[in-house]
């Protein structure tokens, strides 16, 4: 089946499916050897790179949408989500898809509803499906060019989520279920794109009470190494709720 096809044959089944004008674009963040990655895919007919996405069918609420294209896209179970901007300008879509016929459904004129999710890099295996010829990791120092709007989304994305970074305790689903203060400090380093001190930073993050502390450190070096730390799920929780009080 030709590339044109596929979007023909897929175009008549959201037709029936999605409610139309709807579109919801996901900005997936990992960490991974001390460097932020965003999860990026390439549609068929397209040399620019793009966000995954996907739309609204009509027995979805938004949040359940969004997490229904995650899934799809990596498999995660352990993700934060957040609904972030809707994106709505004048030909945001369409100008990288001149090449379709007009009636098929991805030619619409689409409002974008932005959602970023920090996902586990470990956790995830990035999926091709039938529209896309490739779903992989991108440094985000390194990034390709993207179709659309997408750069823009990822970068209202990268700022929605460092300004939270002040008052949410997002580091969950970026860190191994175990983890030292120096490998989150390192998170948090990355996320904010500045060091941070040493010292301060680990009196702040033990006084948010939101840690379970290990009795041993990693096992296998010399030396003795930094405490062993997880999240205490129910403190974790209540904190995403209710907020944390200092700025970085």
């Amino acid at each position: 089946m030709d590339e044109l096809s596929v979007f023909e044959k897929r175009s008549k089944t959201f037709y029936r499916t999605h409610l139309p004008h709807i579109s919801i674009d996901c900005v997936v963040f990992g960490f991974h050897a001390n460097t932020l990655k965003v999860l990026l895919i390439k549609m068929k007919g397209q040399d620019k790179w793009g966000l995954p996405g996907g739309y609204l069918s009509h027995d979805q609420d938004l949040d359940e949408a969004a997490k229904s294209i995650l899934q799809e896209r990596t498999g995660a179970e352990k993700v934060f989500l957040e609904q972030f901007k809707t994106f709505g300008e004048l030909g945001r879509s369409e100008s990288d898809l001149y090449y379709m016929p007009e009636n098929i459904w991805f030619r619409q004129r689409f409002l974008s509803v932005g959602y970023y999710a920090l996902v586990d890099y470990e956790q995830i295996i990035p999926v091709v499906d039938e529209i896309s010829v490739a779903c992989e990791w991108k440094d985000v120092n390194e990034l390709p060019e993207m179709m659309m709007d997408h750069s823009r989304i990822y970068q209202e994305a990268l700022n929605t989520m460092r300004f939270q970074l002040n008052y949410k305790p997002i580091g969950y689903s970026l860190l191994p279920e175990q983890f030292t203060m120096p490998e989150l400090q390192r998170l948090y380093e990355t996320l904010l794109n500045k060091p941070l001190s040493r010292g301060n930073f680990q009196r702040k993050m033990l006084a948010y009470d939101i840690f379970i502390k290990h009795d041993e450190g990693r096992k296998g070096g010399a030396h003795r190494t930094p405490n062993l730390y997880s999240f205490d799920q129910e403190k974790y929780n209540n904190a995403l709720k209710k907020g944390l009080k200092e700025a970085w």
